[in-house]
């Protein structure tokens, strides 16, 4: 029950293992005032990507990838995207967040045609798994082409008095961070006839690529994963677990799980959480973890993480 053959990745410009942990952290300066000024540049570009073996998609893109670069900031900062539209339609980025109405990536407040470019300021608020996506019209072909991508916001210590700890842990670069194993995955789908209804399905874009090539773990680390639902057309996308348990921060703006040692959590289209588990009492092996609507998984989203005695 997999796909036969193999995608060219070289070819699609992107590859499904370095996705899950290619974080964008832009480019960091100060500002007079003293606060930190994190800058990202993003591209809309028009480009054909291989989603299955043999099987192509007119996609729209961010910076050349579906889904687009996992960008990451600290809580507090300030932000400017630096936004182009190199592409063949009006387009923008609407990021899930607290900002104005002027920057909120709609008609009127954001959308650009081809050739014009656009910058979103706002701060980074409030720390959590956030998602971002094209916003011009008609929205469901906007998102479900390939304008998307997962938006983190890391919890800023200082803030969080007798939690910091657990703070720390999610502060990329730091080194209670460096103990976890981090994986950004957005589960989405693909209308290839354009019928609205999806005929293959993914994490991270090309089916069944972690079943391919497990994604390696350490077993003496733990695991958690920034997950996102942009699957357009199906009302609910999910994931679940094989031989394991773990808990569940929805929207990933708690420190403390929404949900404790659950094997199951369910997404609506745009809806995003943070997953962490541990495989420290577990033997070696590949375990699958998938969605749990049958279609979903024989069309291309299923997985393995691929547990190892030594370092991944």
């Amino acid at each position: 029950m997999m796909t036969v053959g193999e995608v060219d990745e070289e070819r699609n410009g992107f590859k499904t293992l370095e996705l899950l942990t290619d974080w964008d952290t832009g480019i960091v300066s100060v500002l007079p005032d003293g606060t930190r000024l994190r800058t990202f540049e993003i591209e809309a570009v028009d480009k054909e990507i291989e989603i299955a073996p043999g099987i192509f998609f007119p996609a729209w893109t961010y910076n050349g990838r579906v889904p687009g670069p996992a960008l990451r900031a600290t809580e507090g900062e300030r932000l400017e995207i630096v936004f182009r539209n190199y592409g063949s339609h009006p387009h923008s980025i609407h990021f899930h967040g607290i900002h104005s109405a002027r920057m909120d990536g709609i008609p009127g407040a954001g959308v650009i045609g081809p050739g014009e470019e656009f910058v979103y300021e706002f701060n980074a608020e409030p720390f959590g798994c956030h998602f971002y996506h094209c916003h011009a019209l008609p929205l469901k072909r906007h998102i479900h082409k390939g304008l998307y991508g997962l938006f983190v916001v890391d919890p800023d210590p200082e803030r969080h008095g007798e939690m910091a700890d657990i703070a720390q842990s999610r502060l990329l670069g730091s080194p209670q961070n460096a103990q976890w194993q981090e994986f950004a995955m957005v589960m989405n789908g693909f209308d290839t006839n354009f019928d609205d209804e999806n005929e293959v399905y993914a994490v991270n874009t090309v089916a069944h690529a972690y079943m391919k090539q497990p994604i390696p773990v350490r077993r003496d680390k733990p695991v958690r994963i920034y997950l996102a639902n942009a699957v357009e057309f199906d009302a609910i996308n999910s994931f679940h677990i094989h031989g394991n348990f773990f808990h569940y921060f929805d929207h990933g703006t708690t420190l403390e799980p929404t949900l404790k040692t659950v094997d199951t959590i369910m997404q609506c289209q745009g809806q995003r959480g943070i997953l962490e588990l541990s495989f420290k009492d577990h033997e070696p092996g590949r375990y699958m973890f998938h969605a749990h609507q049958s279609e979903f998984a024989e069309l291309g989203w299923m997985s393995f993480f691929d547990v190892l005695e030594g370092s991944a």
